[in-house]
């Protein structure tokens, strides 16, 4: 049976991803993330044979050849991944710290490309017409005061979707992005009620982003019924620009 990869699988998005691909197709599903949950442990009872979840940080960009070949390729072939994982650095450019800056585009960017380079040549060795989806974030196309090194990392991922659909897309590889408004997800759960009032009243649905909106997206994506789309920048955002 193929495999899909889902990164950040332990909780938010991530895990409704894992969830939603368990329930509604035959795939199995890898996880990875540093930390396991309730929600993991739930699903692994539920999915024991098809649900494998893998502790791993990502900010160990190093350490993702030896988790290809150790893990992930005895577990494929892979025939999807889904690049979801991220962490968030919320200042302004002047108060900017290296280390915490660094972090930060390991896991949003670094390990992100690295994964998916091995990923590729998975799909290459076991010839699967795989699919990749990106998640990027609302911020890169409209302004948010502190996260501009946040935003740098997703476009970042945007651009990198939409070549690797040009480099791959004759071996039946595709590769998009799907681009988020703001959700009720631990990444805002810090956010004052005020602050995300003032987010959702800039949204033409004046609403939160539907979380199950985007997992059904990304589920679109990833299948069959989205063989004739690749290199694009999908918005889920309720209407933000």
């Amino acid at each position: 049976m193929s495999a899909i990869v889902v990164t950040g699988d332990s909780r938010g998005l991530g895990a409704a991803v894992v969830a939603d691909l368990l329930e509604s197709t035959d795939h199995d599903v890898i996880g990875l993330s540093r930390s396991e949950t309730e929600q993991v442990d739930t699903l692994s009872a539920d999915y024991p044979n098809r649900y494998h979840h893998l502790t791993f940080d990502l900010v160990e960009t190093p350490e993702i050849e030896a988790l290809y070949k150790d893990e992930l390729k005895p577990r494929g072939p892979i025939e999807g991944l889904v690049n979801n994982a991220a962490i968030g650095y919320d200042d302004l450019v002047t108060n900017v710290d290296i280390g915490r800056l660094e972090q930060m585009m390991h896991v949003n960017v670094l390990s992100p490309i690295v994964l998916t380079k091995y990923v590729l040549r998975d799909m290459l060795l076991n010839r699967t017409d795989g699919a990749l989806v990106h998640v990027s974030s609302v911020s890169t196309a409209t302004g948010y005061k502190g996260l501009s090194m946040y935003a740098a990392s997703k476009a970042a991922l945007e651009g990198f979707s939409r070549n690797v659909a040009r480099e791959w897309g004759e071996r039946g590889i595709r590769s998009n992005a799907v681009v988020p408004g703001f959700m009720e997800t631990d990444m805002t759960a810090d956010l004052s009620e005020r602050q995300r009032d003032r987010i959702y009243e800039r949204t033409g649905l004046g609403e939160p982003t539907d979380i199950g909106s985007v997992v059904d997206t990304i589920h679109f994506l990833l299948s069959d019924d989205a063989r004739s789309i690749t290199g694009e920048t999908v918005r889920i955002d309720s209407g933000t620009l």
